[in-house]
């Protein structure tokens, strides 16, 4: 999520249905996905991690959710209106929407579970969300009894009142923390509402096996289509290569594809008509240390850029299965065109490293485990040997890693961003505001105060055009003064199986309530009820 994405992690959120099962320990039209771990919490006041609100999306709604087109669109609101300053929000709500407990959702819920997410004794990561908020600051303090900025003006009128205009704010409202849930059951439950999930979604949770597998089952009468699955079960499988064979045998029904697996499944004519893929709203990159020498100078920074054939490794190593990256925004939510990226040259760069008198000088370069990482990262040794830059690797488990790149220890580290939301705010603010350094995004440690104000000013614009126009400067900043080498954008892919009709991969990990997808025949697999 936005203050712990440290991995790489896209979602695939569609849902299926299977009429019959090869294997007589399945459900019949339950629907097997995998999942590398558990989630780790299913209360959307907790939820930091991707795994975490792939399935939440399933059993939660919020006043707005993300359509196909990455544009807003109502959810349990059925519409909304803005004020000309950009500070009121006024919601108008579905009538009919229930609790899986059954009682009917009311403006009253909105505030009880947003507020829930500032109050102390919640302990929620994601105050953030509702920072921006009139009264929120004075009630995460415990200096006052309710947020003035949340208001039940009626049973089905909620409005959020904001101190500044702030652009994201509806973008924002598509995520778990913004979900709403009933009053009762947080409090009958108390911590343990965590595994014991309750809200407007479509789905309910039937069973969790921690280490093995969580079971979904339909809610009948969802308010926003029907359910064509009778469930879901996701099966926690840590290995790749274990998934991969699930897959071949039948007993899962779509998966991520691994690097592993990619080119042979693409390159099998019985396979390669079932991958699917989306140009994913990520950033992969090589992170340097700004905040010390060698990598506090911007001049050093770019002899990196320069000694780095970014677009041959995606070419080669990574097999096209990205985009090149001009800088940290995604091509996808760019607005704007970028004047000048950093191009490959060598010889520049060695020129910059003997200029500055750094020939021969040593960096620390900090690794996950992950096997194609760490090839990756010994391509990047060999170019910026030939400039003059000696690279050691070091590589630990994910953990410790996190913890490492956090507190600043390495010189440079291989890390990505995904967007929690479809803004350009959310590759800028968290990233390389100086509010954010170390675990809040910014774990390059860079400062600019001149991108600060800039980013500052694009939030809190109320015209789009103004917006992007700050956005711009501030990434033609960054780009000019190379805090990362920025990589590629990684495209997603999926392997699905014959029998799985009107899949759709989402670039985004909410977006999916799995109510669409149809099921069909399949290369020996009978239809059957």
């Amino acid at each position: 999520m936005r203050r712990k994405a440290l991995h790489a992690a896209f979602i695939l959120v569609c849902l299926f249905s299977l009429p019959s099962c090869t294997s007589s320990n399945r459900l019949e039209g339950y629907v097997y996905h995998r999942l590398k771990t558990d989630p780790i919490t299913l209360d959307p006041a907790l939820i930091t991690d991707v795994t975490s609100a792939t399935v939440a999306a399933k059993l939660y709604n919020g006043l707005v959710r993300l359509r196909d087109d990455l544009e807003v669109a109502p959810d349990i609101a059925e519409r909304w209106d803005l004020s000309e300053d950009g500070l009121r929000y006024t919601f108008f709500l579905r009538k009919g929407v229930r609790f899986a407990n059954g009682r009917e959702v009311r403006a009253r819920d909105f505030k009880y579970s947003f507020e829930r997410i500032l109050a102390p004794e919640t302990r929620s990561p994601n105050t953030w969300v509702f920072d921006k908020v009139v009264g929120a600051r004075e009630y995460k303090r415990g200096e006052a009894e309710e947020v003035k900025g949340f208001r039940v003006k009626a049973d089905y009128v909620f409005e959020i009142i904001l101190r500044r205009p702030f652009s994201p704010f509806l973008s924002m409202l598509t995520m778990p923390p913004a979900y709403v849930v009933p009053a009762e059951e947080v409090q009958r439950w108390g911590v343990e509402f965590s595994s014991r999930p309750s809200g407007t979604g479509p789905f309910i949770l039937k069973e969790w096996l921690p280490g093995r597998e969580l079971t979904l089952e339909r809610r009948e009468g969802y308010f926003d289509g029907d359910v064509k699955v009778r469930g879901i079960v996701y099966k926690i499988i840590p290995e790749d290569l274990t998934a991969v064979t699930e897959f071949e045998l039948g007993s899962i029904d779509l998966i991520s594809l691994p690097v592993s697996a990619y080119s042979r499944f693409r390159d099998d004519p019985k396979w390669s008509g079932h991958i699917l893929s989306i140009e994913g709203l990520n950033t992969y990159y090589l992170g340097l240390n700004s905040s010390r020498p060698p990598f506090n100078d911007p001049d050093v920074r770019r002899a990196v850029s320069h000694a780095i054939d970014r677009e041959k490794i995606l070419r080669t190593f990574y097999e096209n299965r990205g985009r090149l990256a001009l800088g940290p925004v995604p091509d996808v939510l760019r607005r704007w065109n970028v004047k000048e990226g950093i191009d490959y040259d060598p010889r520049k760069a060695a020129r910059i490293i003997r200029e500055k008198g750094l020939e021969g000088m040593r960096v620390k370069m900090y690794v996950s485990a992950d096997k194609e990482v760490v090839d990756l990262a010994e391509i990047i040794q060999a170019y910026l040997s030939e400039v003059g830059i000696s690279v050691s690797i070091k590589q630990l488990e994910w953990s410790a890693y996190k913890e490492a790149v956090n507190k600043g220890e390495p010189d440079m580290f291989w890390l990505s961003w995904w967007a929690d939301y479809p803004d350009p705010e959310n590759f800028l603010y968290p990233l390389f505001h100086s509010s954010n350094l170390g675990p809040g995004g910014n774990r390059v440690r860079y400062v600019n105060r001149k991108v600060d104000t800039l980013i500052e000013k694009g939030q809190h614009s109320v015209d789009e055009d103004e917006k992007n126009r700050f956005y711009q400067e501030a990434e033609e900043i960054i780009i000019r003064e190379s805090p990362w080498v920025f990589f590629w954008h990684k495209n997603d892919y999926v392997m699905i199986q014959p029998w799985i009709k009107g899949c759709k991969v989402y670039p985004v990990y909410t977006m999916d309530k799995g109510t669409g997808v149809e099921l069909g025949h399949g290369e020996g697999r009978p239809l059957t009820r």
